[in-house]
């Protein structure tokens, strides 16, 4: 079972990660364009930044579910830094990506 700083640990990265995710994917990759708004990439962000706020909330509620959210969440988190750092400036949004991926995936012990 996870402790209370663990999940709140997790909360505040997912809630970070889904900041980094939709303002670098609305601000950075718009403005810089080409590769950086390629759908794949693009839609692999908006989903990053949709699952990350997700997965805050339920651990904010307590739901039961937080933990199978968590698994997704560290799925997706792992491929958006992935993705991420095969692009110029996107260094700081990987960075969350990969923190909120650590953490979620504690809170699946």
């Amino acid at each position: 079972m996870e402790s209370a700083p663990d999940m709140q640990d997790c909360i505040d990265a997912c809630a970070n990660c889904h900041q980094a995710c939709l303002q670098t994917a609305l601000t950075h990759c718009l403005q810089v364009g080409g590769r950086h708004v390629e759908p794949e990439h693009f839609r692999l962000m908006m989903d990053c930044a949709s699952i990350c706020e997700s997965c805050a909330n339920l651990q904010l509620s307590g739901s039961p579910y937080a933990p199978r959210l968590c698994a997704l969440c560290a799925d997706i988190c792992h491929a958006c830094a992935l993705s991420c750092l095969e692009l110029d400036g996107m260094e700081e949004c990987a960075r969350a990506c990969e923190a909120c991926e650590h953490t979620c995936h504690k809170m699946m012990d």
